[in-house]
């Protein structure tokens, strides 16, 4: 049986190329926000993705472990970012664990520094979602991380296993990464080959929709305003009064639309922000003010303290239906043809709600678009996974093509 494949190496040489001009190293590093991160940096994880995607799709056997586990934290509901998770560890040879809280015993009081080196001893990653409590996510992802790094310099861990932040209360890497990639991808240059400078100027419109729902992260518009800006994008935000995200990251993706050359605009008018748009993120979110509030009533178990802030904010919700991406505001983009983007799942109008985020015309019309946007997210963690364990990542992919073993046998 042939066990070896011819393809196309130009492709995968160009995103080698792109990995080595970065100049960049994550060697166990983690990628916890990526404003934390250089350019450089996120250039190289979204350039692994593409070498990654490219190798798969071409049938190019990616393991790179023959043993070891990849540990999954998910303290709120996941579809999308769980699978995705799992198959990048799958993709790289890694076997799944799941850690259930209420099955473990930091239901007894176990700490996080126990936890996190209990769960390490033969892990390559940890993976964690905590977007629940506002001001408390991203703190635990760093409290882990710092448990992690103790357990390695005192001989605990053979290896210090990568962390990677599947959302938090702050930021969602790796959505905003893949939506990013996706749009490197959408628009691509005429010989089709994906790049970074295609984006530079181009418009993107975060903005507020409406959902019959309440207590939506931050995490997704905090993350698409400050990486959009990084690479030279014309970013607006748009809102309906009182809707504000948190204010130290509205002003971060101000300061990177001025080192980048691109913009950042703030607006209470989603038509205004559509205007002459290329791509437009209608997403629900709840108000800033309001998520300090759910926090304090979660951590205080105030289960009346709850129901009454809800029925607050969903009437106030109910005060801006106007804000639905529709086919009017979106003749308004650029010529009436801007990309739709959204994380999923949308809360979409007489499909999965009344009245939601976007109507069923626009989005069946981009449904194969949002899922294309989705299919990166495997891909983007793989990268980070990658890029956090081993030390030359050109030299591992390079590895893997001259390897060059049929991951399916056809």
């Amino acid at each position: 049986m042939q066990n070896k494949i011819n393809i196309n190496m130009k492709e995968f040489e160009h995103y080698i190329s792109n990995i080595k001009n970065t100049e960049a190293s994550l060697f166990q590093k983690d990628i916890l926000l990526t404003w934390e991160r250089s350019v450089e940096e996120l250039k190289a994880v979204l350039n692994i993705a593409d070498a990654l995607k490219y190798l798969h799709s071409n049938n190019i056997l990616t393991r790179l472990f023959e043993s070891g586990i990849a540990v999954s934290l998910f303290r709120d509901n996941s579809t999308r970012t769980r699978f995705s998770f799992a198959s990048a560890s799958n993709l790289l040879g890694l076997s799944v664990q799941d850690l259930d809280e209420g099955k473990s015993q930091i239901a007894h009081g176990e700490t996080v520094r126990e936890t996190a080196n209990m769960i390490s001893f033969l892990s390559e990653v940890i993976g964690i979602r905590d977007d629940m409590y506002l001001g408390a996510g991203n703190a635990f992802m760093s409290e882990v991380g710092e448990a992690l790094d103790l357990g390695k310099e005192e001989g605990v861990l053979n290896q210090r296993p990568a962390l990677v932040n599947l959302q938090c209360d702050m930021d969602h890497p790796t959505q905003t990464m893949a939506d990013f990639l996706h749009l490197t991808h959408h628009f691509a240059s005429s010989d089709g080959n994906s790049s970074i400078d295609n984006l530079r100027g181009k418009k993107i419109a975060m903005t507020w929709a409406y959902s019959p729902s309440y207590g939506k992260p931050l995490s997704v518009p905090q993350g698409v305003i400050a990486l959009m800006t990084r690479f030279g994008m014309e970013v607006s935000l748009a809102y309906p009064e009182g809707y504000e995200l948190i204010p130290e990251i509205m002003e971060t993706a101000g300061t990177f639309a001025k080192e980048s050359g691109g913009s950042f605009n703030v607006c209470n008018s989603m038509d205004e922000a559509f205007q002459n748009a290329d791509i437009v993120y209608p997403k629900s979110w709840a108000p800033y003010k309001v998520m300090e509030q759910r926090t304090e009533l979660l951590r205080n178990q105030d289960t009346q303290g709850l129901k009454e802030l809800e029925k607050r904010c969903l009437e106030q919700n109910a005060e801006h239906k106007d804000w639905e991406c529709t086919e009017q505001n979106m003749r308004l983009t650029k010529d009436g043809e801007a990309l739709y983007m959204h994380c999923l799942p949308a809360d979409i109008s007489s499909i999965s709600c009344n009245q939601g985020e976007v109507s069923a015309g626009v989005f069946e019309k981009y449904r194969t678009d949002t899922y294309v946007e989705a299919g990166y997210k495997p891909f983007i963690i793989a990268a980070m996974i990658l890029a956090n364990r081993f030390e030359n990542p050109v030299e591992t992919l390079e590895y893997l093509m001259r390897r060059n073993d049929k991951r399916i046998h056809i």
